[in-house]
C-alpha cells in the first residue's frame, strides 16, 4: 500500500518558486521519525542497514534520505506492523492529525508547508510532536 509519493505533492498547486524536491520534505519527516524510533519495516533493517545507519548519523536530511532511499515513496513496505498501523490511524486516515501537527509544529508564517525547511532542526521540534500522537496512540490501541 503506498502511503504517500512526493510526486502527488510537486504536481499541481506546488508552488513555482520551490524545487521538487520539497514536495518530499513533509513525508521524509514522518517516515525518518518512524525508522528512528524502532517502527523501520525489514526493507530497512535486514536489506538496506546501511542506509539507515545513514540516518541514524544525521548523515543527510530527512527528505534527502527519504527520495535517496525510498524512490520518493512512502509504502507499507517501509515499516513494521506497528509503523503501518500507526501510520494508518495518524498520517493516512481521513482524520488523521498529522497535516495539523506538522503545520502547528513547523509551518509558522510560511507561504505553504512545501515551504518548510528540510533539516535536522524541523525534525528535531517534530519529533516530540509524533513521539506525543505515537504514546497516545498506543493507549488508545491497548
Amino acid at each position: 500500500m503506498k502511503y504517500d509519493d512526493a510526486s502527488w505533492h510537486y504536481g499541481g498547486e506546488f508552488p513555482e518558486d520551490l524545487e521538487p524536491e520539497r514536495g518530499a520534505t513533509h513525508i521524509g519527516m514522518f517516515v525518518s521519525w518512524c525508522l528512528l524510533n524502532d517502527l523501520a519495516g525489514e526493507l530497512h533493517t535486514k536489506e538496506f542497514p546501511d542506509a539507515l545507519l545513514k540516518l541514524k548519523n544525521r548523515e543527510l536530511t530527512p527528505g534527502v534520505w527519504f527520495i535517496e532511499n525510498c524512490d520518493e515513496k512512502f509504502t507499507d513496505q517501509d515499516l513494521n506492523e506497528i509503523g503501518n498501523s500507526f501510520t494508518a490511524y495518524y498520517y493516512e486516515s481521513e482524520n488523521g492529525e498529522f497535516y495539523d501537527d506538522y503545520e502547528n509544529a513547523v509551518g509558522g508564517n510560511l507561504e505553504s508547508l512545501y515551504h518548510i525547511a528540510d533539516d535536522w532542526c524541523t525534525f528535531d521540534k517534530l519529533s516530540p510532536v509524533f513521539k506525543s500522537k505515537f504514546e497516545a496512540w498506543q493507549k488508545i490501541e491497548g
